[in-house]
């Protein structure tokens, strides 16, 4: 049996140390889990910011997210110390990471990015489609925002792109595109927008010899 001390440092906002007690095995398997009292204090904050921010009760939450009102009750106060089943139930019911759990600290650092320093990807076709990454992994946002490039007479996709679990809108900043939805073709002009819900099928297309720009913001699914 191995002990292992996870110490995260002050500059990401925990201070303190979670221990994992795990089997050593050929495949190794997590078999305990203990939070201390600072960040159950931060763990409950975040559970009842939460709740008020979406104005459920601790009966509703339960229901949303499988877990007793009793031990929601006593997360919230600081007094439970939660198994990793349970804190992987949270993360899932507030749709975020599993370590952002105990991070109510905001660190200024985070809340900027530079636009020297973006990260640009592409996908199917490298020379007609460039994405900026405006919302790079550091700032823990739950939205993401991506800035894409599309180039004279090409589309997004020979096929169709489909989000199972995330809402997109999607802002035309300069020039004229088409959208289409499910098989049905739209003109956007310079300011329009389109709602795309999930698991709509969708794809863009330029047919202008002029480079268009779009801002995609996407969010997780409320549907």
């Amino acid at each position: 049996m191995i002990i292992l001390r996870l110490y995260i440092a002050e500059d990401k906002a925990l201070t303190t140390e979670f221990t994992m007690l795990w089997l050593s095995q050929q495949k190794t398997q997590f078999i305990g889990f203990r939070v201390n009292k600072m960040l159950r204090n931060k763990l409950g904050e975040t559970l009842l910011n939460y709740r008020k921010k979406t104005g459920m009760t601790i009966r509703q939450f339960a229901e949303h997210s499988g877990i007793s009102t009793s031990l929601i009750s006593q997360l919230e106060r600081g007094n439970a110390n939660p198994s990793l089943s349970v804190l992987e139930l949270i993360a899932k019911a507030l749709n975020v990471l599993l370590f952002t759990l105990f991070i109510n600290d905001i660190d200024p650092n985070t809340l900027i990015s530079r636009k020297k320093d973006r990260k640009k990807v592409c996908r199917e076709n490298r020379e007609h489609i460039v994405y900026d990454v405006l919302t790079p992994d550091f700032m823990k946002a739950n939205i993401e925002m991506l800035m894409m490039d599309l180039r004279p007479h090409a589309q997004t996709t020979k096929g169709y792109f489909v989000h199972q679990e995330k809402e997109e809108l999607a802002v035309v900043m300069s020039g004229e595109t088409c959208v289409v939805l499910d098989g049905h073709e739209h003109v956007l002009d310079e300011g329009d927008v389109v709602r795309i819900p999930p698991r709509v099928k969708h794809k863009f297309l330029n047919k202008s010899d002029h480079t268009i720009h779009i801002l995609f913001v996407l969010t997780p699914s409320l549907i």
